[in-house]
């Protein structure tokens, strides 16, 4: 397995036990799979997504990265996992205003010592942006922009893909789209693919979904 969470709790400050944003929360996802996250505002899901990628310290419990635990993983060791084996796409799509999208593609998988130009390249071209790459962030559209997030994610060739509402700036016919090459490219890459969505749409286009409620599974 890829990813385990095993009766992960999180509570913010002034929480109680019932009232925690996550209560036992538990999953598994393999390689090459792909699982969608739904619930309502405040449900979780975005906590669990963070949690998942060591962003943030849970509770109780516990969560694998392949065989790293990180409940006993400091802040160093957590920025070297995220470095070489996990990636986020998330809405905001947190590109570098000062990089060109070339360098933008290239920057995670360079700070983890993986970047391959072709795969590199590849990804550009399948995803529309082949024509872009001398371009900075703020020359493109923001469908452009979330496909050179999704591309610089992928081209880490991650064990862990996270993705927080990544097609949530797209109308439907576009978000379809580019939800269909990035499955396409996950499965081609190996990686798990873990999403937030409120899209049932969107969601049914992935392996499995889980449903969130009130910090339980549902």
């Amino acid at each position: 397995m890829v990813l385990k969470i095993r009766n992960v709790t999180k509570a913010y400050p002034g929480q109680t036990s019932e009232t925690a944003v996550l209560r036992g929360v538990s999953l598994d996802l393999a390689a090459g799979t792909s699982l969608a996250l739904t619930g309502d505002s405040g449900s979780g899901k975005s906590t669990l997504l963070h949690l998942a990628g060591a962003l943030d310290h849970f509770d109780s419990g516990e969560i694998e990265i392949g065989a790293t635990r990180l409940s006993g993983l400091g802040d160093r060791h957590r920025a070297a996992l995220r470095r070489k084996e996990v990636s986020l796409v998330f809405q905001q799509f947190n590109l570098i205003p000062s990089l060109t999208v070339r360098k933008n593609i290239s920057l995670h998988a360079r700070l983890g010592g993986r970047w391959d130009a072709v795969w590199g390249q590849q990804l550009a071209d399948r995803l529309g942006l082949s024509g872009l790459l001398d371009r900075y962030p703020e020359q493109l559209s923001g469908g452009q922009q979330q496909r050179v997030a999704i591309a610089r994610a992928l081209a880490l060739r991650p064990k862990l893909l996270l993705a927080d509402e990544p097609t949530g700036n797209l109308d439907e016919t576009a978000s379809a789209a580019v939800m269909e090459l990035m499955l396409e490219l996950v499965r081609e890459s190996g990686a798990a693919l873990f999403l937030v969505t409120h899209s049932a749409a969107i969601a049914q286009m992935l392996d499995r979904q889980l449903h969130l409620k009130h910090g339980k599974a549902a």
